[in-house]
């Protein structure tokens, strides 16, 4: 008799850690103290605390995030908690704008970012790479991690954990590079302390708004809920460690930036990564623009393997075609999710253009983290009765409700640009296909065909085509 094949159970503790740790840091670390800094006014001691108030907030929400993952367990976070509380419309719509702009945007800025400044900077020196050669390298990257991702899951978790690894090896070597400066007496800039201009309220906001840029990605277990062995205990787990860990790695590499690097040469630098290394490791300070390599790699990995998830959560609601709710017969990935975010992003990279507007889609995740916020409410109003093995104190609910608000308006407050409401526009334009497709199930003959084609040249179905052999 045939049987329905799911995820395998292959994420553990560790595994997890390691999704959240390798998907949040990325290049932010060595770039956003420089957005940090300058908001702040250069005052040191008010970054420093910028950047404990960013990981604290993260945590907030992500204690929200960790009871809806205990009592609904599902692969696709977010999407799948809102679809539950407020609706398929909210649901589709932030689906929609995650699956064909942000994220596959988001991977090829990583990657051409990985390319330009990190692989081919140290053979052109000065010089700048030839665009063919930089955009070559990061649809390469792209293609060799959409392939490991598509093939096996547990090389793709591997590879997470690997480079997780030489992450926080990367910025542990930073840290002790400051906790010997300070050894020797070199105290730098943090001798100032909190001495100098008091930020604004629009200022300090702005600064904690760059600041959450290089937190963002600590969602990463919810999404793929499914394939985390006890998720229910695994999910508090990995949040309520991962994310004190990474807030504790970025104050101190910040302090460490501190001790060689005044507040103004920060501002001044393009990749402060770059300038410390060049400054306390003389001949050896390839090893941080290498490490900013292995740190983006490995978040575009991240990503790639969440993209597959969020894609089978949306198909199996109806909301894209039946074929990415499919899983490999062969290795249970959902190959057709995990190729069309490869292609996506390889797309963004060749069309350089297409990137402009990826900065105005900073609110779309605080608009994201608020109504997901929202549906924990909704949802303990609703169905009470739902298990929560975790429950997250009500007033750390309404803090992050209310900074996500915040986030979302004070860039448009602060700076309306017209992009804004382009960013809008293509959110709400995606309900074009949300109205005669999944609310009047519009249905072509020819969907049959290519979800049929799809399966061959995937390899994919909703069965065990080998147990549905033996049984017969």
């Amino acid at each position: 008799m045939a049987e329905i094949i799911y995820f395998r159970k292959v994420v553990g503790y560790c595994e997890g850690f390691s999704f959240i740790v390798g998907n949040v840091i990325g290049s932010g670390i060595f770039i956003s103290p420089t957005g940090v800094i300058r908001f702040s006014h250069l005052n040191v001691g008010v970054a420093l605390c910028i950047w404990g108030a960013c990981g604290l907030l993260s945590l907030m929400a992500a204690l929200c995030y960790a009871e809806l993952g205990v009592s609904m367990p599902s692969s696709g976070g977010s999407y799948y908690y809102n679809k539950r509380a407020v609706g398929p419309i909210p649901a589709f719509i932030f689906m929609c704008t995650r699956t064909f702009y942000r994220s596959p945007a988001s991977a090829a800025v990583k990657a051409l970012t990985l390319s330009e400044y990190y692989a081919l900077q140290p053979f052109y020196g000065e010089c700048e790479a030839p665009e063919v050669t930089k955009k070559s390298l990061a649809v390469a990257v792209l293609l060799f991690l959409t392939i490991i991702n598509c093939f096996n899951t547990k090389w793709a978790v591997l590879v997470q954990k690997v480079f997780t690894f030489l992450k926080i090896l990367a910025l542990t070597v930073i840290i002790f590079g400051g906790i010997s400066q300070l050894y020797n007496g070199k105290t730098g800039s943090l001798a100032n302390g909190f001495s100098g201009e008091i930020a604004s309220v629009s200022d300090l906001a702005q600064a904690i708004y760059q600041g959450m840029w290089a937190y963002s990605g600590w969602s990463a277990v919810n999404t793929i809920a499914e394939e985390l062995k006890n998720p229910r205990k695994n999910i508090p787990r990995c949040i309520s460690t991962a994310l004190p860990v990474v807030t504790l790695l970025y104050v101190l590499v910040n302090v460490s930036y501190l001790t060689v690097m005044t507040p103004k040469e920060m501002t001044m630098s393009a990749a402060v990564g770059n300038t410390w290394a060049s400054r306390v490791l003389g001949s050896f300070f390839w090893i941080i623009p290498m490490s900013v390599a292995i740190s983006t790699f490995g978040s575009i990995n991240g990503s790639t393997f969440l993209q597959g998830r969020l894609k089978y959560a949306a198909s199996r609601e109806g909301h894209l075609p039946s074929f990415f709710s499919m899983l490999n017969i062969h290795h249970l990935t959902p190959a057709p999710g995990i190729i069309l975010s490869g292609l996506l992003s390889i797309l963004f990279v060749i069309s350089s253009s297409l990137l402009t507007l990826t900065s105005y889609f900073g609110f779309f995740s605080w608009v994201v983290i608020t109504m997901t916020c929202i549906s924990l409410l909704v949802l303990r109003y609703r169905e009470p009765d739902l298990p929560r093995p975790y429950k997250v104190p009500l007033p750390i609910v309404l803090l992050t409700i209310g900074a996500g608000i915040f986030f979302i308006l004070a860039p448009i407050i602060r700076s309306p640009k017209k992009q804004y409401i382009y960013g809008l526009l293509a959110m709400f334009g995606s309900l074009i296909f949300y109205v005669p497709f999944v609310h009047f199930k519009l249905r072509f003959k020819f969907f049959d065909k290519v979800t049929y084609i799809m399966q061959l040249l995937c390899e994919v179905s909703f069965i065990d085509e080998s147990k549905a052999f033996k049984g017969k």
